[in-house]
């Protein structure tokens, strides 16, 4: 854990909310050190509700990084990943990710509570639903 790079991750925090966002902000390292990227969360700015740090960075880093420079990679950011974050995380091939909150402490620091979990209804039809799926995994 490099404490200059989580700080540097809370100071884009603190960007990301001065310019009218919610309050995150990562940096991507690379294995050498150097800082590969950096980006705050502009989900408001952007009108798009996608637009965490951690999001934009893992698309950066498998559009541009190869296989093993990812994953010799670490990011850094404010706050644990959410779900959709860490889904894309995983896909990257990005090699850690250190964090500063994690998700229950964030959760203590909302007052007015978090987002309503969206009700789900499944698995349904799995016969059918496997058939594109098969094979395609190795």
């Amino acid at each position: 854990m490099n404490e200059e790079h989580v700080r540097r991750a809370i100071a884009l925090a603190a960007e990301a909310r001065a310019g009218g966002n919610p309050p995150f902000g990562s940096l991507l390292v690379g294995p050498d050190g150097s800082v590969l990227a950096e980006e705050r969360n502009s989900s408001l700015s952007d009108d798009d509700i996608t637009a965490h740090p951690e999001l934009k960075l893992a698309r950066w880093a498998a559009r541009s990084l190869d296989a093993e420079t990812a994953a010799g990679t670490t990011m850094y950011t404010s706050c644990e990943p959410c779900g959709m974050c860490a889904g894309a995380l995983a896909r990257s091939g990005i090699g850690q990710v250190v964090f500063a909150l994690a998700t229950e402490q964030l959760n203590g620091l909302k007052t007015g509570g978090g987002f309503p979990a969206v009700p789900t209804d499944g698995p349904h039809l799995y016969d059918e639903a496997k058939v594109p799926v098969e094979g395609y995994y190795p």
